[in-house]
């Protein structure tokens, strides 16, 4: 059986938690009032039980902490105090001490328990207080191990009185805490809770798809005009008078000639047009978050505690 503490088993179990932490309670003594210690942690099982409380009696023996067993223990919230079932200075005293570098074994808790299991004065184990004089019931036998195959003889009985209670004993192999309800059984008589519950509005946020945005491109025609100034070659023949018109030509200078062409290359230029791609524009497309508050209502429900009582007395704190 491996013992944990609290924190170590559930880190956040003060978030869970319902009322004040046990954690540095002061343990007083049942009926005496007898301050014994304070609660400086809480031991649990593997599966999240109490089992024990860890009592610093530091304030009265230096230094030394002890286990309390969660049902020798009733926790008085009103008081912010726990009080010890049976368990007196004395037997305080017995109890062998608790070292959180040691590893916690079932010789061990056998020795807490057997401090426990020890009749008191003003407290007697269970199986002796219910015992009327003059019972008989059968003997508690050592337990077995597992291998033995000798048969126990119970075919006698003997009486057994108050004054002589009789201590089980138990098999390391098949001991559980179950097994002793009054050391790790917590008392419901004593320990009795009424819940008052509220419902509170828990705010939470869904994400849904409003719509689609979808951006494209199409490509779109136009008539584009662009002027170009062009040059265009002509002949233009002019027949002039020359300044010595009438006067006769020489035998040589009147040079006849039939057949005579004088050729001229006339040009023109034509509008040459081509197209190309020009970067006009670029667009980013990218998504903003626009931050709003909304407000919403509902009627919700809140338990208070009615308390009939009549003409008695009642403290609330």
């Amino acid at each position: 059986m491996v013992l944990y503490k609290l924190e170590d088993f559930e880190p956040n179990y003060r978030d869970t938690i319902e009322g004040q932490d046990i954690k540095g309670l002061g343990v007083y003594t049942q009926g005496t009032e007898e301050k014994i210690g304070t609660v400086s942690d809480v031991l649990v099982d593997e599966e999240g039980h109490f089992r024990y409380f860890v009592v610093d009696l530091g304030f009265w023996i230096f230094g030394k902490k002890v286990l309390l067993p969660v049902a020798r223990a009733r926790i008085d919230h009103n008081s912010d105090r726990v009080y010890t079932i049976g368990l007196t200075r004395v037997q305080a005293e017995d109890l062998p001490e608790f070292n959180e570098r040691q590893s916690l074994d079932y010789d061990y808790e056998e020795r807490v328990r057997g401090v426990y299991r020890q009749p008191t004065d003003n407290a007697l184990p269970l199986e002796a207080s219910l015992a009327q004089p003059g019972d008989y019931a059968l003997p508690v036998e050592p337990a077995l191990p597992l291998q033995a195959t000798t048969p126990v003889d119970t075919t006698y009985k003997q009486p057994v009185t108050p004054q002589q209670p009789v201590t089980p004993t138990y098999n390391r192999d098949s001991y559980t805490y179950e097994n002793e309800p009054s050391l790790y059984a917590l008392n419901d008589q004593d320990h009795q809770t009424l819940r008052l519950y509220e419902e509170r509005l828990v705010a939470n946020k869904k994400r849904q798809k409003t719509g689609e945005v979808a951006i494209g491109k199409r490509v779109e025609t136009d008539t584009a005009r662009v002027a170009i100034p062009i040059e265009r070659e002509r002949v233009v023949i002019e027949r002039v008078t020359p300044a010595d018109a009438g006067t006769a030509a020489s035998g040589r200078g009147a040079d006849f000639r039939e057949g005579e062409v004088t050729r001229i290359e006339l040009h023109e230029e034509t509008a040459d047009v081509r197209k190309e791609a020009f970067l006009r524009e670029e667009v980013r497309v990218k998504k903003v978050v626009d931050q709003e508050t909304v407000e919403t209502q509902e009627t919700v429900r809140r338990e208070e505690l009615d308390v009939n009582s009549g003409n008695l007395p009642i403290e609330e704190r």
